[in-house]
């Protein structure tokens, strides 16, 4: 019997920080067109139950989810497929965030040509304070042959096509674990 490749590492954890000043605070809630005040308006958030600019939820969010592809991306061709997030506290301007995901499963999908990987993950901000939690699946793909290279393309849409027909028979991939 033909073992399948690894591509990640069972227990792998990896982290990164992200330093959020006011006007990245500003900066990324107009880009996602978050207009709350707690996130634009100095004099505004300092008179909430806050006492002072918050980040909108998707900025640390979406620095989180986007560690994953950061780091997988260096030897392998990671693919997000769900994330679960739990805001817990506000993220203030001025924090400095540690970001931290670790491997807990991931098995060979022969279907996907990859590891279906799940992962925990948590941010805490400098003074230890738990402030998101969150949970992913993921898909970790083998980096192509130079020869064979397809279009990223072509990869993602014959991905995407496969993971939506699961989603859409709502049915697990026939696919099991190996014990």
């Amino acid at each position: 019997m033909k073992v399948a490749p690894r591509v990640v590492t069972i227990g792998e954890s990896f982290s990164s920080t992200l330093a959020l000043s006011a006007d990245s605070v500003k900066s990324f809630a107009t880009l996602v067109n978050d207009t709350n005040p707690l996130h634009h308006d100095d004099a505004y958030a300092a008179q909430s139950r806050f006492g002072g600019l918050i980040a909108s939820g998707t900025q640390p969010t979406a620095h989180f989810m986007a560690l994953l592809a950061a780091h997988f991306s260096q030897y392998a061709q990671p693919l997000g497929l769900e994330f679960d997030i739990k805001l817990k506290k506000a993220v203030y301007a001025q924090d400095t965030l540690t970001m931290t995901w670790r491997v807990r499963d991931a098995w060979w999908k022969p279907s996907l040509n990859g590891d279906l990987t799940q992962l925990d993950g948590l941010v805490v901000n400098q003074r230890g304070e738990t402030v998101l939690l969150g949970a992913s699946t993921i898909l970790v793909m083998p980096k192509p042959a130079q020869e064979s290279v397809q279009a990223p393309a072509q990869v993602s849409a014959q991905v995407s096509a496969q993971v939506s027909a699961q989603v859409s028979a709502r049915q697990p991939a026939p696919e099991s674990k190996p014990s």
